[in-house]
């Protein structure tokens, strides 16, 4: 593995963590809480937003307007099924999904979770280091590469680790500051 691999596989790793951050509810409405959710669309699980267009009029409120208005029931039916814990309420022509504020339990649980996908972020970045080391080790033995080359590639992976575990810290502390904002 080349550093330019572990690079760019660790700041993969990032994004999901991200990904991962956007699915927890802040106690203000956003779109993103919808991510994950799938509806069954003629025998095809198809992402949520693929079929109907997702609002926020306010922030309390995610408004969701399919693009079939046949698929309204089947909506309502998926939200109700996922893990995203809202109630939709259903007119006739829209979804809406009234976000309720948080209780200070309710923030501690968001926080632990959050902390777990953190950590969950840095052990996968971990990994890819460990796997880049091996690889370079690997090289260093077979004699491509002299020992001051490996160690110079292995400082500059612990450079890259630190980085990217430093952006992952960043996203954590970002989103417990919202999750606590009242």
């Amino acid at each position: 593995m080349k550093l330019a691999e572990a690079e760019s596989t660790m700041q993969k790793t990032v994004e999901s963590t991200q990904r991962a951050f956007n699915t927890i509810r802040t106690g203000r409405a956003n779109s993103s809480l919808l991510d994950k959710v799938q509806v069954e669309y003629y025998g095809t699980p198809t992402s949520l937003k693929s079929l109907a267009n997702i609002t926020t009029p306010d922030s309390s409120t995610i408004l969701i307007q399919p693009y079939d208005k046949g698929s309204l029931n089947i909506i309502e039916k998926a939200i109700s099924l996922s893990d995203v814990g809202l109630t939709p309420s259903n007119d006739g022509v829209v979804i809406r999904l009234n976000i309720p504020p948080l209780t200070s339990d309710r923030r501690k649980e968001f926080v632990k979770l959050a902390a777990k996908y953190a950590e969950e972020g840095r052990v996968a970045i971990r990994n890819i280091r460990r796997d880049a080391i091996e690889s370079i080790r690997k090289q260093e033995k077979s004699a491509e590469i002299s020992e001051d080359e490996s160690r110079d590639q292995q400082d500059k992976l612990q450079k890259l680790t630190n980085k990217h575990t430093e952006k992952i810290d960043h996203l954590f502390a970002e989103k417990e500051k919202e999750i606590t904002t009242v």
